[in-house]
């Protein structure tokens, strides 16, 4: 059986690849378990696929998938997850700022702690650009803890190890794999930090720039709205519906009174239009509602999805309590 299973996506690495299969198994081989190394190419353009047919053929813990085009990182680590066989999974970029050595470090954290079901690195000594990289990082994580409520120094730091058990019932679409230790706490991980070492980039070219912000705000509504209303869509449409339809029926009704009881013209007045307006946006939002209740069972019932996970450690027989 795996014990770990280090997931890495990659597009456009072939300067760091061969350094970082190297760091990767000096790193591991060391501690004497059971690892693999799963490599997903994001459809590179270079000579990286190349570069990890030949790496496969000479390390038989290294499996590597090859996608079709660049579908992005997320999609990337999905493979990964899809293909790890370890107890543990572990995330890291291809770019070797993270450093290997400090995988077994979070494994022995996590086997420390059975309560723990996520490490996450903390960059605390960063080796980046103080205004591209630092400053928007710093902005980022402030307002994913506050969003989330899960609050960690460093989302955007790769190096992160997981409880197989966790990493396998989420799915990432999108750009989510920022968010995946917010995803996880949602499904009830408990998670913990550990600074790690960073380094400067040495070869290759980084691939990200300050037009993923706008990304990372659409993304971070999506997560916003799944943590608290996944499951009860109605509790999230709803409210709003009912004010705008009491508004809405309210402004009618005393029109209609106005119009019966008095014979006051209310034919051209703007009060008549908002009270229609209240009223149908009311009843189309308490419908999107009701139309999200049905597709969250349509989502788990078919497939047999539960709405929860058990903790491994909690299976056990029940017992009478002592007289």
């Amino acid at each position: 059986m795996t014990k770990v299973s280090v997931v890495v996506p990659v597009y456009n690495e072939e300067a760091n690849i061969t350094n970082l299969v190297d760091q990767v198994s000096s790193a591991l081989q060391a501690t004497g378990w059971d690892f693999e190394l799963l490599i997903v190419d994001d459809g590179s353009s270079d000579g990286t696929a190349t570069a990890l047919e030949r790496l496969s053929g000479l390390n038989s813990w290294l499996n590597c998938i090859f996608l079709m085009r660049n579908y992005g990182q997320s999609t990337a680590l999905q493979a990964g997850f899809d293909h790890a066989d370890g107890d543990y999974i572990v995330t890291l970029d291809g770019d070797l700022q993270n450093d290997p050595a400090d995988i077994p470090a979070l494994i022995k954290l996590l086997e420390s702690d059975p309560s723990l079901d996520c490490v996450s690195g903390w960059r605390r000594s960063r080796q980046d650009a103080a205004i591209s990289r630092k400053l928007p990082s710093k902005i980022a994580n402030a307002l994913i803890s506050r969003v989330t409520r899960v609050v960690l120094h460093d989302y955007g730091c790769a190096l992160k190890a997981y409880r197989s058990s966790i990493i396998k019932s989420l799915r990432l679409y999108g750009e989510l794999h920022r968010f995946i230790p917010a995803l996880a706490v949602e499904v009830g991980a408990k998670i913990t930090e550990l600074p790690v070492n960073h380094r400067p980039r040495l070869a290759g070219v980084s691939k990200y720039g300050l037009d993923r912000t706008i990304r990372v705000l659409l993304d971070l509504l999506w997560i916003r709205f799944t943590m608290r209303f996944l499951h009860r869509p109605i509790h999230a449409f709803g409210g709003i519906a009912v004010i705008m339809l009491a508004f809405g029926l309210g402004i009618l009704a005393w029109l209609a009174g106005e119009k019966i009881l008095l014979g006051a013209e209310i034919g051209g007045r703007p009060l008549l239009m908002l009270g229609v307006l209240l009223t149908l946006v009311g009843v189309q939002l308490l419908a999107t509602g009701l139309i999200g209740e049905l597709l969250v069972r349509i989502y788990h019932e078919p497939q047999g999805r539960r709405q929860y996970l058990m903790r491994a450690d909690a299976r056990r027989p029940w017992k009478p309590p002592a007289a």
